[in-house]
């Protein structure tokens, strides 16, 4: 069925065209995709809200003027045929056009489908194809919290694009070789003494990464400790053995331990690409480029693209010795992506201080003359910081994620352990565990991905306000009224629910929410923006507290109603659990 939104959407563009026909002015034409809904502040003032104000213009009327025409044209009732799923009245609110949903029909909707395991799903992107890479890390360091947000943004906005019915495939460009890689290889020769993580006790990628921070006491100590790691670098490109033996080994450490933390932070890849394999793809295409006049061969023999046309300057994407850079090996690669799995759009989740790089690839691209590089997107993140400031890995400032993470489940098992919910949970520690995914993630997803971010993990744990383990404990306090229920406790039992009952004012307020889970999944797909999502789970969370709180559901006289609100604590938790999947956050089934 038609999302009730997108279905009087496209009744309110009839009625607008209609209008526009009447007074002869055929040549306006709107659709129903450019069409603004709100929700309206107060249930007495509607369920949808369609502002008038974009319409004053060309129709030369006011606001309000419009919205009495449509409304006397939809006849105060059903609004047309169009609305025969959603029935409901039209009515003139001031400057709006408010819908007043059939609120049985719609409750009746909202708790056939919350039982349903696709519920909150939306078909708007069918039959797209969709490419997400994210994580793309360096084999020369454990992954830290700046990882993390991009980790937890890939396989969220993945999830969420699937969600709305698009099919994805998540990809990761594993960066492990250049010269930050010989940077940990050469310190390694030089203060390993071919000891093991195991010989040390570290996890494999903290044992990597603690020579890469070590080399800058290699370079306080040997003046030509760069010269020496560039010369590694000239040995692993010419496949020196011993070198290239190396690389592998201090590669497979890094990789497995990785590995480990994608595991614990419940994000996964549908295919793994390696830079070793990929850096030499973009060679042919810009050589080719440079043959038919795309690019220019610079005086000091390197190939470049002049794009100061964009005021993007001139950039190499080859140097003198027709090596390749970043760029060169990102040209082949998008490339080789596209021909393998031809994608309606890829999405390179990757911080804003790459925004330069990717204007220039897609340009690139462009001019080229692939014709898909104009579905090519950059989401750009914001840095992640910490109290104290910026991470730098060099000097070892950075937080660790598994350290992050480790310590977040020490705090939460304290918490449960002291308010004495350590019976109820069961397993503290896997408990614990899931409410620091919770609070990491949801703290990561909450704000808009092109924004800047303090980290602060006391505030990320808290069990009240805009936090996962919020969200959490009210997934977890539905299934507590639904075990109740299970075992007899209140009179519901007894009752027979009614979809009527719940159109009332107490109950819809919470009703109307819940069936905005699909507008809400699709408009974070199209936004490609998850804290959309985190908004409303907060949203959700905070309306059934208080109706919960208000309205009896176990202790209710009247058994038909008590059994019609636990049918809507049901949509509750099917709404919550939902969206804490596609927000990587963990459901708890007690907490």
């Amino acid at each position: 069925m038609e999302h009730y939104v997108d279905q009087w959407k496209s009744i309110v563009a009839a009625h607008l065209n209609a209008l526009a026909e009447g007074k002869g002015l055929a040549d306006l034409q709107f659709s129903p995709g450019k069409i603004i809904a709100e929700r309206p502040p107060k249930p007495e003032l509607g369920d949808i809200g369609f502002p008038m104000f974009p319409y004053a213009k060309p129709f030369r009327m006011a606001p309000a003027q419009i919205a009495l025409e449509i409304a006397r044209r939809g006849g105060g009732g059903a609004g047309g045929d169009g609305a025969r799923d959603w029935p409901g009245d039209l009515k003139a609110v001031g400057p709006y056009l408010n819908v007043f949903l059939d609120r049985g029909r719609a409750v009746e909707y909202l708790l056939a489908h919350s039982k349903e395991d696709s519920w909150g799903s939306s078909p708007s992107l069918e039959g797209r194809r969709v490419m997400v890479e994210f994580s793309c890390p360096n084999t020369n360091k454990p992954l830290h919290l700046g990882h993390l947000r991009n980790n937890v943004l890939g396989e969220s906005l993945a999830r969420i694009t699937a969600a709305a019915g698009a099919e994805v495939k998540k990809v990761n460009l594993i960066n492990d070789r250049g010269i930050h890689i010989c940077k940990s290889m050469l310190a390694y020769l030089t203060y390993g003494e071919n000891r093991s993580p195991e010989d040390e006790g570290l996890k494999s990628d903290h044992f990597v990464g603690k020579y890469y921070v070590l080399f800058n006491k290699l370079a306080e100590e040997d003046p030509q400790a760069e010269q020496k790691a560039q010369e590694l670098l000239q040995k692993w490109e010419a496949g020196d053995p011993e070198v290239i033996a190396l690389w592998k080994k201090m590669n497979d450490w890094a990789i497995k331990g990785i590995m480990a933390t994608y595991r614990r932070q419940q994000v996964s890849f549908d295919e793994f690409q390696f830079e070793h394999d990929t850096y030499k793809l973009g060679r042919e295409e810009v050589l080719d480029g440079l043959a038919r006049g795309v690019f220019y061969r610079g005086e000091d023999g390197a190939i470049w693209i002049d794009l100061e046309d964009l005021g993007l300057g001139k950039k190499v994407l080859l140097r003198k010795d027709g090596t390749s850079i970043y760029i060169t090996q990102d040209i082949g690669t998008a490339i080789m992506r596209h021909e393998t799995w031809p994608f309606d759009e890829l999405v390179y989740v990757v911080a804003s201080e790459q925004q330069y790089h990717f204007k220039v690839l897609f340009e690139v691209l462009r001019r080229l003359g692939y014709a898909w590089a104009a579905n090519l997107y950059h989401l750009s993140y914001g840095l992640v910081n910490l109290p104290s400031g910026r991470m730098k890995t060099r000097e070892g400032t950075v937080v660790d994620a598994d350290d992050l993470i480790d310590e977040l489940a020490r705090l939460a098992a304290q918490e449960i352990v002291e308010k004495g919910r350590a019976e109820a949970v069961g397993d503290i520690q896997s408990v614990a565990e899931k409410i620091a995914l919770g609070a990491l993630h949801y703290y990561l997803l909450q704000i808009s991905p092109n924004k800047d971010m303090l980290y602060n993990p006391e505030q990320s744990l808290s069990f009240t306000g805009d936090t996962g383990p919020y969200i959490q404990y009210m997934g977890a306090r539905a299934n507590s009224i639904l075990r109740k229920y299970e075992q007899g406790e209140g009179n519901a039992a007894q009752g027979t629910a009614d979809a009527a009952l719940l159109a009332s004012g107490a109950d819809w307020p919470l009703v109307r929410l819940l069936m905005e889970l699909p507008s809400t999944v699709e408009q974070s797909a199209r936004g490609r923006d998850p804290s959309i999502l985190a908004g409303y789970a907060h949203a959700v969370a905070s309306e059934f507290s208080a109706w919960y709180r208000d309205n009896p559901v176990l202790s209710n006289d009247d058994a038909n109603l008590s059994a019609s609100r636990i049918a809507l604590v049901r949509a509750v938790q099917a709404t919550l659990r939902r969206a804490c999947g596609l927000l990587c956050v963990p459901f708890l089934e007690a907490m």
